[in-house]
């Protein structure tokens, strides 16, 4: 916000204040049970049988999707876009996976377990765990098909089109990989099943500092953008913003 913007800014005393406030607050608690209601619309959805045998490799070895759920019975996978070759992973998927560590106390108290998976073999998956100073659960999916029975790896062949199916419908995307969440459930037999995915602006429901950001004079300032997320880097490069750039141009819409 420029200073211009600062000074035609409406001042007001503080009975007003709180009279607009309260205002607004009425159309927050609307929308705070909206937000409950779509929660609950959300665990009505049906369930679909995960019945091919997906093997990822992992720091232990190869292990099943049943295998990550780690002995709870419910599973969110980040579907994290580090394609094979990828100097670094995608630096709106880094932004969200910044928020998972201090979570996963919480959410191992809810019987559920998380997993970011990737394509990229296990060892470039581990070089830029390690630079990221991460500690959640990571595993490859390479040698498999998951990324892509799941719309968030695409095929030469796909690219080609000039759409790719990705969130619900055909778009054109400008990569190889796109970012989602994914949840699933495992029942007493140890089978597995898809119960929701998210993609495309979906996925800030794993961006809590856009939360905070939001209630912010500025709020999220991206206007002038390239893309609405162009001003996120890596949590280790915004000091060389200047030199490296963004690491994707994956844009949530």
């Amino acid at each position: 916000m420029s200073t211009a913007e600062t000074l035609n800014h409406p001042i007001v005393t503080r009975d007003r204040w709180v009279a607009e406030r309260k205002a607004l607050l009425a159309r927050e608690k609307e929308m705070s049970r909206l937000s409950d209601e779509l929660a609950r619309e959300r665990r009505k959805l049906p369930w679909v049988l995960v019945d091919k045998p997906y093997v990822f490799d992992t720091p232990t070895g190869q292990r099943t999707l049943a295998d990550l759920f780690e002995g709870r019975r419910q599973l969110i996978v980040q579907h994290f876009m580090l394609a094979p070759g990828w100097e670094e992973g995608c630096a709106s998927c880094s932004f969200m996976a910044d928020h998972v560590d201090g979570a996963l106390p919480h959410l191992a108290a809810r019987d559920l377990s998380f997993v970011a998976v990737s394509r990229a073999p296990l060892a470039e998956i581990e070089r830029f765990k390690r630079r990221m100073g991460w500690q959640f659960p990571w595993v490859s999916s390479n040698g498999c098909e998951f990324n892509f029975d799941f719309h968030v790896s695409f095929t030469p062949e796909e690219r080609k089109r000039g759409e790719v199916f990705y969130n619900y419908g055909m778009t054109a995307f400008p990569l190889e990989e796109a970012p989602g969440v994914s949840a699933f459930i495992l029942d007493e037999k140890g089978q597995v099943f898809h119960t929701y995915s998210t993609y495309g602006r979906g996925v800030e429901l794993m961006m809590g500092a856009y939360d905070l950001i939001d209630i912010t004079p500025k709020g999220r300032d991206e206007a002038g953008l390239p893309y609405t997320m162009g001003w996120v880097r890596h949590h280790d490069r915004y000091d060389t913003a200047k030199k490296t750039g963004s690491a994707c141009g994956c844009e949530a819409s």
